[in-house]
């Protein structure tokens, strides 16, 4: 199944604004696309520039093509992804965007 390409699109700005370009070297947010959903991850470089980057998952946006929304589920401890029922399916996937990014829930950006 494939995400709509003007969401894929939007997602990915999103995540690279989140920081400004001057710090990437140090941190970015980017997008990781699956089949069914895309994941808002914090990347950042080894501690000792040795290594892989750290992929840290913020959050996940997943897309129900039958219905047409895109649902938030955020991250355990363990990493498992679980629905987040304060803010409920969406077809627009920007006031999803726009909540990971304002509501202050610390669940995301801890």
């Amino acid at each position: 199944m494939a995400l709509p390409d003007t969401d894929l699109h939007r997602i990915r700005l999103w995540a690279r604004e989140r920081v400004p370009e001057h710090l990437w070297p140090q941190v970015k947010v980017e997008a990781d696309v699956a089949a069914r959903h895309v994941d808002i991850v914090e990347v950042r470089p080894p501690w000792n520039d040795v290594g892989e980057h750290t992929r840290f998952p913020i959050a996940r946006l997943r897309y129900t093509k039958t219905t047409g929304l895109w649902a938030i589920y955020w991250r355990d401890r363990n990493l498992k992804f679980h629905e987040y029922s304060r803010k409920g399916p969406s077809k627009n996937v920007q006031s999803l965007l726009d909540y990971i990014d304002g509501s202050g829930d610390p669940i995301f950006w801890g």
